[in-house]
């Protein structure tokens, strides 16, 4: 089945423009995917045969002028076809250009005259003229004279014009030999009178036209031959674009795909008389058309299945292969515009591939920087447990951050190159990074921290363990060298506990000088705090501590025996090595005694409270007493007041309070004693009780000894 040309309507008798209708053909004929490989083809000239010169050349079906209705015009505007059969695609274009020898044009008619030539000439890659010479009269003579002029004229106006093809069809008897020279010299002498824009008074005709002569014979007088030669002559617009073809040499083409628009806005920069800027027409079309190919990409990327399923699946975890996945969808959507716009203006084009590119980075961007949060969190939270487990291996603190902070770092510059967009140039990866370093410098110094504290509580605990027991036990024992004892003890377990420490955190933390020697003292410190705090919980129980002395020393012996009163206990001597026992606790409680400085608050203690004697008096005594009893003050001499633990005053009164409390036991003891010699008065001399035993014993064998003879 032979294909169908298409035929239709482009610009009306009226002017009107069939912009539906060229849309319709132009999709029928599927010109948009031509890209520049298609021709378009424009006849004007003499009523005379033009359509039907058409239809045997192009295989098209415009309609013919009847013979027998006489000589009048059948195109009525400007018609459109496809040339069937011919390769590239070619749109042949039918127009009424009569010029003077139409007899039924009035002025309107000139003018539409006018501004179809200048639309066709705009438009065309090649213009056939057709003319019928009847005899062989030189062109300026000829009919197509005005038409020429008005074509010259055009093309000269019309802004850096396009260079295009004319090839003059001749139907003449005339042999060709003899015709072209005289055309070619008659066109050359009419180019030459035509008026120029300055720019181009020097330019030559070629600089504008390829000219081409071809001679046909007349379809009514030899119909056959007439068809021979048409058939010879379609060839030539076989493959017309190439080099070397009627069209080889034409230059500023539009785009196949902005084909419709540009041919509306031509017309309509015509129909309103104004000035034909085509480079600047060039890049109206070009900015219209790549824009609108640029809108449709960017909404086919919105609703792209990949990219609707890439970005679900990134709003609930990291995507591995991210990057890759969505630079593949931009570049296919980035592709499909650039062979969509590919020949359009170079710099229109590239302008709106950055901008539809930009527009398609921007709304891909948020799900960039999500997969950017979530490399972040997995590469933090990574970092926390394998310094955990370090750290839990007894590995040191400052080398396992080292090892997890670069292997934590390499992992997210991994992760971000796996999410790398190709066709982004994005610093987010490094702002994340940045924010990555803190986020692993804030968790590395929180456990810093508490590493650092754990040891510390811990060698705290291990000091508190050391001294604690000791050195209540030393207090309680209340020897004249107790604080000599606690001084050997605390400096012998700190030393002991600083040296671990020491050694600890040098190799697992490396810390400067500085700072070991500031947690150094901390412990120190605090290993003396403790030594004062159990020092000042025991002297708070001073006077449980001194009745239980007293009991010891007052109620057991030498070998822990429970005394008996007896009249051989000297109770006066008991109860003062007791009170002295006492006492001596009470000296060593007094004060805390860690740097080697004499005191004499024993001395003083026992000058005034066992040698003295501390009993009530008047008011008048005891003022006479604050001033020269050395007890009457607040403070020991040679012992600071951080260091004092019973004041004088409170040595005064406890042992005043322990001496009232003490002396029920005291009494007790001597009534005990005077019980016991009260009961030795009673008793038989020995003698007495001797022969008493012999008789009861006696009397008990006496029995035993009949029974037996």
């Amino acid at each position: 089945m032979e294909e169908d040309c298409r035929a239709t309507q482009l610009i009306y008798g009226d002017g009107e423009f069939n912009a539906d209708g060229l849309d319709k053909f132009v999709k029928e004929v599927k010109l948009a995917e031509c890209g520049l490989s298609y021709a378009v083809v424009a006849i004007m000239g003499q009523s005379s045969g033009r359509s039907t010169l058409m239809n045997h050349l192009f295989h098209t079906k415009f309609r013919e002028m009847d013979a027998n209705s006489g000589r009048n015009q059948t195109t009525k505007g400007i018609w459109i076809a496809k040339c069937v059969g011919i390769e590239p695609c070619t749109i042949a274009m039918d127009l009424d250009l009569e010029g003077t020898d139409g007899k039924e044009r009035g002025e309107d008619d000139t003018a539409f005259e006018k501004q179809s030539a200048m639309f066709a000439l705009t438009v065309s890659d090649i213009v056939l003229i057709n003319m019928c010479q009847e005899s062989d009269k030189g062109l300026e003579q000829a009919a197509m004279n005005p038409s020429l002029e008005m074509v010259f004229q055009v093309v000269m106006h019309s802004f850096v014009p396009r260079k295009m093809t004319l090839l003059f069809l001749i139907h003449t008897k005339t042999p060709f030999e003899n015709l072209e020279p005289v055309l070619r010299e008659d066109i050359q002498k009419l180019w030459d009178g035509v008026p120029k824009p300055e720019a181009h008074n020097s330019n030559p005709f070629s600089d504008f036209f390829s000219l081409e002569v071809v001679t046909l014979s007349s379809y009514e007088e030899e119909e056959e031959k007439f068809k021979e030669e048409v058939a010879q002559l379609r060839q030539r617009f076989f493959h017309s674009i190439s080099p070397g073809g009627l069209a080889g040499d034409r230059r500023g083409v539009v785009p196949a795909s902005g084909f419709s628009f540009s041919a509306q806005q031509i017309w309509k920069v015509i129909k309103e008389n104004k000035d034909l800027d085509l480079p600047a027409h060039k890049v109206m079309v070009a900015t219209v058309r790549c824009e609108e190919i640029a809108n449709r990409k960017f909404n086919q990327l919105i609703y792209d299945g990949g990219w609707l399923a890439l970005k679900e699946a990134v709003q609930t975890g990291p995507v591995q292969g991210f990057g890759k996945r969505l630079s593949s969808i931009l570049s296919t959507n980035l592709s499909e515009y650039d062979m969509e716009a590919i020949y359009f203006d170079e710099g229109v084009k590239n302008s709106k591939r950055q901008l539809l590119e930009s527009k398609a980075l921007d709304f891909v961007y948020p799900a960039y920087t999500t997969m950017l949060g979530h490399v972040h969190s997995k590469v933090l939270e990574d970092f926390k447990v394998r310094l955990e487990e370090l750290l839990n291996k007894r590995e040191g603190f400052t080398s396992s951050l080292r090892t997890c902070t670069q292997s934590s770092m390499l992992e997210f510059d991994k992760g971000c190159a796996d999410a790398a967009i190709q066709q982004a140039n994005w610093d987010a990866s490094r702002v994340v990074r940045e924010k990555l370093q803190r986020d692993i410098d804030a968790h590395a110094s929180s456990v810093y921290s508490a590493k650092l504290l754990e040891l510390n509580v811990n060698y705290e605990k291990q000091l508190s363990a050391s001294l604690i027991g000791p050195v209540e036990a030393l207090l309680e024992s209340g020897e004249k060298d107790t604080w000599a004892s606690i001084r050997k003890l605390l400096n012998r377990e700190t030393e002991v506990v600083v040296s671990e420490f020491s050694s600890t955190v040098v190799a697992d933390f490396e810390l400067d000088k500085e700072t070991i020697a500031k947690m150094l003292q901390h412990l120190r410190d605090y290993s003396r705090n403790v030594v004062v705090k159990k020092a000042r919980e025991e002297a708070a129980k001073i006077m449980i501590l001194m009745k239980d002395r007293f009991s010891r020393v007052f109620n057991y012996d030498s070998d822990s025996m429970p005394r008996v009163w007896t009249e051989k206990e000297d109770i006066r001597s008991i109860t003062k090595d007791a009170h002295s026992a006492s006492m001596k606790l009470l000296s060593v409680m007094a004060a805390i005694r860690l740097e080697e400085k004499p005191d004499n608050i024993e001395k003083i203690l026992f000058s005034s409270l066992m040698d003295g004697t501390v009993t009530g008096s008047s008011s008048q005594d005891r003022r006479i007493e604050a001033s020269a009893y050395p007890l009457a003050s607040n403070t020991w001499e040679e012992v600071s007041s951080e260091d004092t633990l019973i004041t004088p005053v409170q040595c005064k009164s406890l042992w005043r309070q322990f001496k009232t409390e003490t002396q029920y036991s005291i009494t007790q003891a001597i009534s005990a004693q005077e019980a016991y010699k009260r009961s030795n008065n009673w008793l038989p001399p020995p003698w007495a009780i001797m022969a008493m035993a012999v008789l009861a014993f006696n009397q008990f064998m006496l029995p035993r000894l009949q029974k037996k003879k």
